[in-house]
């Protein structure tokens, strides 16, 4: 089913650019591998020293059947993460905060109860997932009336006060000792956005806006509030996920209140906007020099052996022995990653209109960076 829905629509939008002719051509095939597999459409931006490369392959919408644009614009998911890391070492660098502060300083009385203990959490931890706060994720009851199925198409228009994910996960016992080890939760990056509020005075969404969207000129990119409609151009987000008991089942899951995912998953970009975001941020344009090592200070990730997790980032070594920066964010209906060369010289971003088959990310990644044609450039 999946190779007659979509492959027919695969070369609705190709490749673009001085490039468009060579040196992708493994990344195009990985896309369209994808798209042939299963996944409506993708979206994606590679930048080098010959210069910008755009392609998309698949459908933008499964009723209308348009074709997925290279200038969609979609949610990032945990790719927000970045953001807020980046407000905040700009923060320490201002002696605004200092990331070895508790997180108790900055929000007094919130992380307590059940053996958790803000007193005892810095924000460094916070941004590594070296807190071993529980996810409200694991909350079967939050994901059962905001995640899955029926209650999600029930709840989904809910305007969601920021510290109520918070509170779920604080009603369960830490995960570990802060500092023992790696262990990544969704309350940690939530946390993380509510530092940024209570040490800078503005609103979360206020300091993303003037520390990295303007002075980047980020045109695509928006913090969405309680919006829950997204700006166009841009496509339809489908989930199978969300309803796990029928897993052949796939729904359009495109509108959502922002603030249910405030703070960790709700930041709208394209991958264009990423790759400007990310090259600067890794080539020093928005951290100095302190602060961009801090970023890049990594903790082992026992789930992921080929990876390390720094703050708001994490570093791979791909199967042919290229390292890159990376962050992948997932979010319902929505699947996205951006990677890149130490340097910042050399970027991939691209986005899945769709939550399934993450597993064809690393083979997207690894035909851009592993490649001959693409590793040298």
């Amino acid at each position: 089913m999946a190779a007659t829905l979509f492959t027919g629509s695969a070369q609705a939008s190709r490749a673009t650019g001085p490039d468009a002719r060579g040196g992708h051509e493994a990344t195009q095939q990985a896309i369209d591998a994808a798209v042939a597999a299963g996944i409506p459409g993708i979206t994606a931006e590679a930048r080098d020293s010959h210069g910008v490369w755009k392609t998309a392959a698949g459908v933008g919408d499964l009723t209308t059947r348009a074709p997925r644009g290279r200038n969609d614009r979609f949610r990032v998911g945990h790719l927000t993460s970045t953001f807020v890391a980046t407000v905040l070492l700009q923060m320490e660098a201002e002696h605004v905060l200092d990331l070895d502060d508790s997180v108790e300083r900055h929000l007094p009385g919130l992380v307590t109860g059940n053996g958790n203990d803000g007193g005892a959490i810095t924000v460094r931890q916070l941004l590594n997932h070296t807190s071993g706060l529980p996810d409200y994720y694991a909350d079967s009851a939050y994901v059962d009336t905001y995640v899955l199925g029926d209650g999600f198409f029930a709840h989904r228009y809910e305007t969601m006060p920021h510290d109520r994910r918070v509170r779920v996960a604080l009603a369960h016992p830490p995960l570990f000792r802060p500092g023992a080890r790696h262990g990544f939760s969704n309350t940690n990056d939530v946390l993380a956005a509510m530092v940024v509020e209570a040490a800078g005075g503005r609103s979360y969404e206020e300091e993303v806006r003037r520390r990295i969207i303007r002075p980047l000129d980020l045109r695509a990119t928006t913090t969405p509030g309680n919006g829950v409609h997204l700006p166009q151009p841009s496509g339809r987000g489908y989930s199978k996920p969300c309803f796990l008991t029928q897993p052949d089942r796939i729904e359009d899951v495109t509108d959502l209140n922002g603030s249910q995912n405030w703070g960790n998953l709700d930041i709208i970009s394209s991958t264009a906007d990423l790759n400007r975001f990310y090259g600067a941020l890794m080539r020093g344009g928005l951290l100095p020099p302190e602060q961009l090592r801090a970023m890049k200070t990594t903790v082992v990730n026992p789930d992921v052996p080929i990876a390390a997790y720094g703050l708001g980032i994490e570093r791979l070594t791909l199967g042919c022995g290229t390292t890159v920066w990376y962050r992948d964010g997932g979010t319902v209906g929505w699947l996205s990653m951006v990677a890149l060369t130490d340097d910042g010289r050399h970027q991939l971003t691209f986005n899945y209109n769709s939550d399934w088959r993450a597993d064809d990310l690393l083979s997207i990644l690894s035909a851009e960076f592993c490649d001959p044609a693409s590793r040298t450039r």
